[in-house]
């Protein structure tokens, strides 16, 4: 009789894990305004400012005013530095009044 061979198959190689690298988005850096510095920006920031100190009727920081007039501290600067100029406001122990 003719013996049968048997024949293994060899196993086929296991796949190896591949690593997934996670990515990790940074958080958005919150965007600034620009500002522009022209003569017309610098005028109506310094109304808002005029404004500002005008309602509330007594002297307040340049944080304060910037909330009153709803605008960045960056613009108070703009429109203090402006009514400076003009004589308009008086700076006294780090708060700002009408002159």
């Amino acid at each position: 009789m003719a013996e049968k061979k048997t024949v293994k198959k060899a196993a086929a190689p296991k796949a190896e894990a591949v690593e997934k690298k996670a990515t990790v988005k940074k958080a958005a850096a919150p965007k600034k305004a620009a500002i522009v510095l022209n003569a017309e920006n610098a005028g109506f920031k310094a109304g808002d400012v005029y404004q500002a100190l005008a309602a509330a009727g007594k002297a307040l920081t340049v944080k304060e005013i910037a909330k009153a007039a709803k605008i960045s501290e960056e613009e108070t600067l703009l429109g203090m530095g402006w009514l400076f100029k003009e004589g308009k406001i008086v700076e006294s122990e780090a708060k700002i009044t009408l002159a």
